[in-house]
């Protein structure tokens, strides 16, 4: 049933009806209503499912040798869970519930220390933050979504474009400090 609802959402938003994800997950509406009182709870296993997924993969590669290698896989394993879909609009919807916000607070710290084991190592540059990363996860498929008839995986272009852009050769002082979540 998640993967028929991520689908639905994924094509038709947030106004994806419950009837077409049962239909497109071959149950009927109340056998989905049973498992997701709401619509609103069927979100927010989606988007735990996500998290924790992505959460999993950052927490694995804090103890890799290399901490420059350890993020750019880190965003890889990013690009590609937002290849199969991109859900970045239901991190944004509405309100999210308490174990989502759990989950999601245990993924920015694990991106925050991801990026802080980079920069120890001179991988990306001293003014890079963690939220500099997690707000720049999201670019790569996000950029290659405009071009028509894209191969799929050409966001790997743009995420080699961003993480050259984090590293400290080159780098110029940045214009505006970085924001906080």
């Amino acid at each position: 049933m998640l993967t028929a609802a991520a689908d639905e959402f994924a094509e038709h938003g947030l106004d994806a009806s419950v009837a077409d994800i049962a239909r497109r997950a071959g149950v009927g509406k109340g056998t989905v209503f049973r498992h997701f009182p709401t619509k609103d709870d069927l979100i927010a296993a989606i988007v735990l499912d996500r998290v924790e997924d992505l959460r999993t993969v950052g927490e694995r590669l804090l103890t890799a040798d290399d901490p420059g290698a350890a993020l750019l896989e880190f965003l890889i394993a990013a690009g590609h869970q937002r290849q199969q879909r991109d859900l970045s609009f239901l991190m944004a919807a509405g309100e999210l519930k308490p174990e989502v916000k759990q989950a999601q607070a245990a993924l920015f710290q694990a991106i925050e220390d991801l990026v802080a084991r980079a920069r120890t190592a001179g991988a990306v540059r001293t003014d890079v933050t963690g939220t500099d990363v997690f707000l720049l996860m999201c670019a790569p498929n996000y950029v290659s979504g405009y071009v028509p008839d894209a191969p799929p995986d050409l966001w790997r272009r743009y995420l080699a474009i961003i993480f050259d852009g984090l590293r400290p050769e080159g780098a110029h002082t940045l214009p505006q400090p970085a924001p906080t979540l």
